[in-house]
């Protein structure tokens, strides 16, 4: 089976952000996805807009662009048309990678024939899938650099994963992890960690064998944490949490500019890039989900590194393609989440400061993503659960 590769502009970039849609009154994930679409578009499709699993999601999504500045004010273009149609329903909008107290069960599927298939085939590994992530495309020029990268990408997932790390919280309960999200999102038999195949002929085969016996329908239906997409021409990188602030998706969005093209240079140098050890890429992600910023995370060594060393580690090393590709603000901010405190930190605080009001987490993530930044971290009345080792 023989999969076409559109090739990319090196380094050309896309960005998906999973955004909720929360009631004013309620603070719960209400359905609205539907109307809010026709309003924005007369026939319900909008380029940059669109249904997910969820009648209470809207996916908003980035065109072709060269720049993380770029991308972040087409998300903040779009955002802005459908503000106004949401308020008037009484809607807010915000993204974590969980709602902090919703229950799935009350929620509503889209009206989608692709949507109706997953449920059938997946049954409740589907309907529970009330979970929220940001997507960052990265294009690359030949199919035959795609799987290298993805591999060598691997070894940087839990630096994504607590960086982004936004879902301690499930149906009110504190999970214990920084990310219950991406645990959630791994049972699908076609989710989670990549494959290290040797190149594309493998993938081809692979995905042949994957439809061949019915496991899937399309190559679309395989979602890695990190996987190649060949419609696009680009490496995808899915392991992030719902990013709750503009300003958080321009540094995500920028560390996965940099790593790609420092990857796609390094081959062009005509180095083999480094695929990690299954063990180290399954334990590491772990980690992150379970300590977020407090992880401790396996080198290649066999020996261990504080995943904020790690981060800022890896923000110095990058900052020669942040100059190349303009987004050293962006990268920057690597530093200061480090810092000041991840999403889920951030929610856990706000939960300490008001005793446990899961409410008040809601309406924090709703004023943080109005304010397009982070909010400082509350003075708490104790630890919450699990918020450090």
């Amino acid at each position: 089976m023989q999969i076409p590769f559109v090739s990319s502009p090196r380094s050309s970039l896309g960005v998906e952000w999973e955004l909720q849609l929360v009631s004013r009154d309620s603070r719960q994930l209400t359905s609205g996805a539907t109307e809010l679409l026709r309003e924005l578009s007369p026939d319900g499709e909008h380029p940059k807009a669109k249904h997910e699993l969820l009648e209470s999601t809207i996916e908003v999504i980035t065109g072709v662009c060269s720049t993380v500045s770029e991308a972040t004010a087409d998300l903040a273009g779009t955002i802005a048309q459908l503000r106004p149609l949401a308020e008037a329903r009484g809607l807010a909008m915000m993204c974590a990678g969980t709602h902090p107290t919703t229950d799935w069960a009350t929620q509503t599927i889209s009206p989608s024939p692709r949507y109706a298939k997953l449920v059938e085939d997946m049954q409740w590994l589907a309907r529970q899938l009330q979970i929220f992530g940001v997507h960052v495309h990265v294009g690359v020029r030949s199919p035959d650099k795609a799987i290298p990268i993805v591999n060598a990408l691997s070894a940087y997932i839990p630096h994504f994963l607590a960086l982004s790390a936004s879902s301690p919280y499930w149906i009110g309960h504190d999970t214990g992890l920084a990310s219950s999200r991406s645990k959630v999102f791994e049972n699908l038999p076609t989710a989670g960690l990549p494959y290290q195949l040797a190149g594309w002929p493998e993938f081809e085969a692979y995905m042949e064998t994957l439809i061949s016996t019915g496991t899937i329908g399309s190559i679309k239906e395989v979602w890695w944490d990190i996987r190649p997409h060949p419609t696009y021409g680009t490496v995808e990188l899915r392991i992030c949490d719902g990013l709750p602030t503009l300003f958080e998706i321009g540094m995500v969005a920028a560390l996965s500019q940099c790593l790609v093209d420092t990857l796609d240079r390094e081959i062009d140098k005509g180095y083999t890039l480094p695929t990690p050890k299954g063990w180290v890429v399954r334990e590491n992600k772990w980690r992150a989900a379970r300590h977020g910023m407090d992880a401790e995370i396996i080198r290649e060594d066999e020996t261990t590194q504080p995943v904020r060393d790690a981060l800022l580690e890896l923000a110095h090393e990058l900052r020669p393609a942040a100059e190349r590709l303009g987004c050293v603000e962006e990268l920057a901010r690597v530093q200061e989440v480090v810092e000041h405190g991840a999403s889920y930190q951030r929610q856990r605080a706000v939960a300490a400061a008001s005793g446990g009001d899961l409410h008040a987490v809601v309406d924090s993530l709703i004023g943080e993503f109005e304010a397009e930044r982070p909010q400082p971290l509350p003075v708490g009345r104790g630890t919450a659960p699990g918020a450090a080792r």
